[in-house]
């Protein structure tokens, strides 16, 4: 089943466009549709959802069991610059440096080269932490709570000295996550719902499920998950993405559920700032690769260029994936942002339904 809401057809981008433009722009979106479309009523996907914006023009498409546009999804690693903003909120206030040492924050992050490793090694996975703890299944059997991941992660071995390579961690943003915790003496979850959730207007999303309806959520496709998560195996559903213990213990790198709408309203913050939000500067920071020339370009949670199934012409772009299946990109250069959220997990299909829907759009908005 299809379903699909398109807003403001008539703005700036759609005005300006030939009329033999705009037709050639709606055949690719439609496109992108068919691909998810065709995904779900074959099975292969349980639920989609799709939203499109460029220049004011938006539009929004839900598919299978996402029977409307505020379906809420398990966000995964898309969960990491949501939360990576909430913790700039507070570089914002002057309480912290990207180059502050962690271990100023977290006085017991000593040892092996940990005091070289500086808030802005967290953000850009150049930290030499661990993308996931070895004892990570153990926790999660265990339901162990936020903070004794936190302490895990804090005596876990280093895989390299901060700053030498790229190694993506979903480990430092929970230890950035902590020190903004520290800081501000508020649960990251809290943090998260006042300084992006509230000032965005993102209604159908929190980092864990909050206060969102459970009859709302759709349930991941756990068979050929990403092991961390149980890869489906029985002995796992107590603690899988499905199970009540994931979903509400809101890990700041991958616990973040929410809509298209509302994952869309955040890549617009950083497209055009609003008021009460970060800072312009801030924002700029955040979308600039901060890695060397040689390592893998990452901005302050943000992934950046040509891995995201985004404009492939266009230097600029900035957006993040997740295992569960979804996407999101937006390009300066268009202005444009394109979101595709799934309950198939990224490892299960190569090409991805998700990859293939978001080129299309990518197609329809250079």
């Amino acid at each position: 089943m299809m379903n699909r809401r398109t807003a403001l057809q008539t703005g700036i981008g759609l005005a300006l466009a030939s009329p033999l433009l705009a037709a050639v722009q709606n055949s690719r979106l439609e496109a992108a549709a068919a691909v998810l479309q065709h995904a779900t009523s074959t099975g292969q996907i349980d639920a989609a959802a799709l939203h499109v914006w460029q220049a004011e023009r938006e539009s929004a498409w839900a598919f299978g069991a996402a029977t409307d546009h505020d379906a809420i999804f398990l966000l995964a690693s898309i969960s990491k610059p949501i939360s990576v903003a909430a913790i700039m909120s507070l570089a914002d206030a002057g309480e912290f440096d990207l180059n502050d040492s962690v271990q100023k924050f977290l006085p017991e992050f000593r040892g092996e080269g940990r005091e070289r490793i500086t808030m802005r090694h967290l953000f850009t996975h150049a930290s030499g932490l661990p993308d996931q703890l070895p004892e990570n299944s153990k926790l999660r059997a265990a339901h162990a709570s936020l903070s004794e991941f936190v302490t895990a992660a804090i005596r876990t071995p280093l895989l390299f000295p901060a700053g030498t390579r790229f190694g993506y961690s979903s480990m430092a943003i929970l230890l950035a996550a902590e020190v903004a915790t520290r800081i501000s003496g508020k649960p990251i979850a809290r943090l998260v719902e006042e300084t992006v959730l509230q000032p965005l207007e993102m209604k159908h999303s929190a980092l864990g499920v909050g206060q969102l309806p459970t009859s709302d959520l759709m349930r991941c496709q756990v068979e050929e998950a990403a092991p961390e998560s149980g890869a489906g195996a029985p002995s796992a559903q107590n603690w899988d993405w499905n199970s009540d213990y994931w979903r509400q213990l809101g890990t700041p790198w991958g616990g973040m559920h929410g809509s298209a709408a509302d994952v869309a309203r955040f890549l617009r913050a950083f497209l055009h700032p609003p008021e009460g939000f970060l800072k312009p500067e801030t924002i700029a920071l955040m979308l600039r690769n901060q890695n060397p020339p040689d390592m893998w370009p990452r901005g302050l949670g943000f992934d950046l260029g040509s891995g995201l199934s985004g404009p492939q012409r266009s230097p600029n772009v900035f957006g993040h994936t997740g295992s569960t299946g979804t996407l999101c990109w937006a390009d300066p250069d268009s202005d444009s942002l394109c979101v595709v959220l799934t309950t198939l997990p990224s490892q299960a299909a190569a090409p991805h339904p998700r990859s293939l829907a978001a080129e299309h759009v990518a197609e329809a908005v250079r």
